[in-house]
């Protein structure tokens, strides 16, 4: 076999350092923003609670 130690003879470089921090980066920010959406609509998203009981105070507040 030739071409190395891959079977197919395809050896990718590894990515550099800066791509390592981007991409990590990246996904946790993407991990943070689904946690945040989950946490403001999730209630609501598994019916545990009715979109429109959210701001009831503060619509009683001002009449």
């Amino acid at each position: 076999m030739a071409g190395g130690s891959h079977p197919s003879g395809f050896n990718p470089h590894l990515p550099g350092f800066r791509y390592q921090v981007l991409s990590k980066l990246l996904g946790a920010s993407m991990w943070f923003f689904i946690f945040y959406r989950a946490r403001e609509d999730g209630p609501k998203l598994l019916g545990l609670r009715h979109p429109w009981e959210g701001h009831l105070g503060e619509h009683t507040k001002h009449h």
